[in-house]
């Protein structure tokens, strides 16, 4: 079984090449950040006639999470307990809580897609928001191990958290001046895999980033970031058989800034013989 993540930048205008490069690499389930519209803006009609199911998570043209999956999806949440809210300029609990995280189940499997906020800068309100969004996302993750420490739990998508110096090819970036790389960040980063969640893509592919920004050929020059992760709780890593990071799905007409990332799981109905895809 194939699961990925990609943060699309734009579902509406970049549908053909996802639903593409789902078909080409026979992809199951796929988590997708930054949907950038309504559910029932969504082109959902390229999805079904390539055999997927949908769940959507958006609630204007901003942020947005969907899944697309060729398997019964069950038990879906628009959020986690307790997961804050943002508004610009007020605070407290109560405010507005934004479409930026969809879990679901597939095949006994927990799948979280997230988009957790970029945080703007560190002095800004987002990034205080940023920080207490990743706490409470690695609150909810503990507790639902706690009660079942067996569940095989995926936390997939963009992370906006750059969590080793290797990760970072980005000269714009600067030690504590810029967001994603600040040792708050790293340290929300570290506290899943402090509580038994693994990033399951790093043992196998260990370097090569996920974003370059569109400004200044930081793709030709490959001034990248690894800010896209996978982090599987034990039972979810023991599942895994292969993983990728699909760089070639920066190249070419109008792509995302991110490309996807993925990874091979052994299903109960797959043998331990499947291909590996390199």
């Amino acid at each position: 079984m194939r699961i990925a993540t990609w943060n699309v930048n734009s579902i509406r205008a970049r549908v053909d090449r996802v639903v593409d490069w789902m078909v080409r690499e026979d992809i199951d389930v796929l988590a997708m950040q930054e949907i950038k519209c309504k559910p029932e803006q969504f082109p959902a009609q390229a999805f079904e006639d390539a055999g997927y199911e949908l769940a959507v998570h958006g609630l204007s043209q901003w942020n947005g999470v969907a899944f697309a999956s060729r398997h019964e999806m069950t038990d879906v949440a628009t959020a986690f307990p307790e997961m804050p809210g943002f508004l610009k300029g007020e605070e407290g609990p109560g405010l507005p809580l934004e479409a930026r995280a969809l879990g679901v189940t597939v095949n006994d499997m927990r799948l979280w897609s997230l988009y957790v906020p970029n945080g703007r800068s560190l002095d800004d309100p987002h990034y205080v928001y940023k920080l207490d969004w990743l706490a409470r996302l690695k609150t909810h993750a503990v507790d639902e191990l706690a009660r079942n420490p067996k569940l095989a739990m995926a936390l997939m998508g963009d992370w906006n958290v750059a969590p080793l110096d290797s990760d970072v090819g980005d000269p714009s970036l600067v030690p504590g001046v810029s967001t994603h790389i600040s040792p708050a960040e790293r340290s929300a980063f570290e506290a899943f895999e402090a509580a038994g969640f693994t990033d399951v893509v790093r043992p196998i592919v260990p370097e090569g980033f996920t974003y370059w920004d569109y400004k200044a050929l930081k793709f030709p020059r490959n001034e990248g970031l690894r800010i896209d992760f996978i982090l599987g709780s034990p039972a979810f890593g023991e599942l895994v058989t292969d993983a990728s990071i699909h760089r070639d799905e920066r190249k070419g007409d109008a792509p995302s800034d991110h490309v996807p990332v993925l990874v091979d799981v052994q299903s109960d109905d797959e043998d331990d013989d499947r291909p590996m895809i390199f």
